[in-house]
């Protein structure tokens, strides 16, 4: 069998090295150069493409044209944004992905995230760089336990549950809302308004779709507590980014945690990038090494399925019927 790679072997941890060992018979390849040129010359010769995880090689209706001998589409990450599912679902390829891989990981920086906010860490670790002694500042701007807040999570997958759960263990009251109420939560549910009118922390954490883009906007900010902190793990079009910037500025919410933006790389001028309440991480909330080596393993077991003969993994649902 013949895999073509996508993801730059050293932005995965060693994803060449683990699907080497899990199909030492089958050949890896990468395109010569990271262009779709490049991508949609190998196609017609390859039986298993694992996508990029950076989005920057994308796995169209095009791409899926040029493939007849494609088997499986494994994109080494839980979002497959760079790859149209319904096209290659029209030429019969399953389209799967590594649903889980990095939850833990990205739970664990929302946590950390929101108490770095709410304690004024970053304001501080400025101050101090800048050779001051900023002790009492500190404690004038406020600086709550995290403890003391009460979070709303928006979107009770697994990253949620696992916010919750860590949340939890700090003393936070956790309330969620979701499609629909979880009966075996800890937390309680609520619909979204009472949920944002309650939540001192909220922590973003739905999928992007038609429905949830532009979901947290500058209505649903202004119904949430004042000194309020929001955390978007999620995708950056799910809060209005405009909004956001104007709640920061005017003091309406008090912080920001953010991960993902509505346009990335964030531009060098981007107004969240002058306000020192705010928080800013470059998309790897799920990118710890442990998070990548979950991802590796778990794609590597889904190629070898398949040039065994056995079903694939963790494929995606489509809106195509075959």
């Amino acid at each position: 069998m013949r895999i073509l790679l996508l993801t730059n072997d050293d932005q995965e941890g060693g994803l060449i090295s683990t699907l080497r060992a899990a199909v030492p018979g089958d050949e890896v390849v990468l395109p010569p150069s990271r262009t779709s040129e490049a991508v949609r010359e190998l196609l017609p010769s390859v039986d298993v493409v694992v996508g990029d995880w950076t989005f920057e090689l994308t796995l169209g209706a095009a791409e899926a044209e040029l493939a007849p001998h494609l088997r499986l589409v494994q994109q080494p990450s839980v979002g497959t944004n760079c790859i149209d599912v319904d096209a290659w679902a029209r030429v019969g390829v399953p389209v799967a992905n590594t649903p889980g891989a990095n939850a833990a990981s990205v739970a664990e920086w929302a946590v950390v995230a929101a108490a770095t906010v709410s304690r004024k860490m970053m304001w501080a670790d400025t101050k101090m760089r800048e050779q001051g002694w900023p002790q009492w500042a500190v404690l004038k701007r406020g600086s709550r336990d995290l403890g003391d807040r009460r979070v709303g999570i928006l979107g009770f997958g697994e990253i949620g549950s696992r916010c919750a759960t860590l949340f939890e263990a700090f003393g936070c009251a956790v309330a969620y809302t979701a499609r629909r109420p979880r009966p075996i939560a800890s937390a309680r549910y609520l619909p979204l308004d009472d949920l944002l009118a309650e939540s001192d922390i909220l922590v973003v954490a739905v999928p992007l779709t038609a429905e949830t883009r532009g979901l947290v906007g500058s209505r649903e900010l202004g119904l949430m507590p004042p000194d309020s902190i929001v955390v978007n793990v999620a995708r950056g079009p799910v809060v209005d980014e405009i909004a956001l910037t104007e709640a920061l500025r005017s003091g309406r919410v008090g912080g920001a945690a953010l991960d993902v933006f509505n346009s990335e790389p964030l531009a060098s001028d981007n107004p969240l990038r002058s306000l020192d309440n705010v928080l800013l991480s470059p998309h790897v909330a799920g990118g710890s090494d442990t998070a990548r080596r979950r991802i590796c393993d778990m794609a590597a077991l889904n190629v070898a399925r398949v040039s065994k003969g056995f079903p694939p993994l963790w494929t995606l649902a489509t809106t195509v019927s075959l």
